[in-house]
């Protein structure tokens, strides 16, 4: 038998490096190093709160394994080539990596993508299926090329349900078991050689991020389309919303439902709304325009 790959794990929360790292020793393959991404971009501030992120983190790392944070991709490098690293798994970095980092460990680096890839590449593939009303979603490991998730294909997984509504950290800790199975996939492929299968360009769309004006409620639209737009924003939109005017107040939104329910009755273009969970909102500035194209489904083509 060849000898375990000495692997690096990349991501930002506690639990997603122990599915990582669950993966890696299924598949017989030795954890090296964790590496936790601080900031959204090489040499740009660290995000708001990282030491408490860091913190817990520190709280569940196996007590011998070292937590690095680059601030560059320089020193990204520099620490994969000390430690002699074989492979990266990376899981929530949003470093676009040039070719120095991706060159720096033997066989390259993998990427933990929440879509079955080509569909929905880009840093929001979740608020993208939620605002569309996709029932399910799917993860993908693939091989990470200078594109933004465009790389060779090395194992995935459709049909995974995704709740009505949910959080970023539900949804993640919901993920986790899944991730440590093709992780460990993907790992056996590697060590044997495998480049993975080449995606399919021409099925390929794109999740960007959510833009403004979204972030405001048009109730001309359908009851669903306003559903989705909220069970977007629970979820994690970046953007602060959804607001809505309701008999002259805004309103921010957090949850709807598209059956009867105690709250507030809206009638959209089809049918009525619910307005089950909400705040009182003082609005900054200028009130949207009249009436904003808000709903649109995810762009296809690369």
């Amino acid at each position: 038998m060849s000898a375990p790959l000495r692997v690096a794990l990349v991501s930002f929360r506690p639990d997603l490096f122990a599915a990582l790292h669950s993966g890696c020793m299924r598949s017989g393959h030795l954890p090296v190093l964790y590496i936790a991404g601080r900031s959204p971009r090489p040499g740009k501030p660290s995000y708001p709160q990282v030491g408490d992120r860091v913190g817990e983190i520190l709280c569940q790392i196996p007590p011998d394994m070292d937590l690095l944070l680059p601030g560059s991709s320089r020193g990204f490098a520099q620490a994969l080539k000390g430690y002699g690293v074989d492979v990266v798994v990376a899981c929530g970095l949003s470093w676009r990596l040039p070719k120095s980092v991706l060159d720096a460990p033997a066989l390259g680096v993998m990427n933990v993508h929440a879509s079955l890839l080509p569909k929905y590449r880009g840093p929001s593939p979740v608020q993208w299926a939620l605002r569309n009303g996709d029932p399910d979603i799917g993860l993908t490991v693939h091989w990470m090329d200078e594109r933004i998730d465009t790389g060779n294909i090395l194992a995935r997984r459709g049909g995974i349900p995704l709740p009505e509504f949910v959080t970023f950290a539900e949804l993640w800790r919901h993920l986790g078991p899944a991730i440590g199975d093709l992780v460990a996939d993907a790992l056996g492929q590697a060590a044997g050689g495998s480049r993975g299968e080449p995606q399919d360009d021409s099925q390929a769309s794109y999740a960007g991020a959510m833009e403004r004006g979204f972030d405001f409620i048009n109730w001309s639209h359908t009851a669903e389309a306003v559903h989705n737009q909220v069970r977007t924003f629970y979820f994690g939109a970046g953007l602060p919303g959804p607001f809505a005017k309701v008999d002259g107040e805004w309103l921010l939104v957090r949850r709807t439902s598209l059956t009867p329910q105690e709250g507030i009755r809206v009638e959209c273009r089809d049918r009525p709304i619910w307005i089950v969970e909400w705040a009182s909102a003082r609005l900054p500035g200028a009130a949207p325009p009249s009436a904003p194209h808000l709903i649109r489904p995810i762009p296809t083509g690369t």
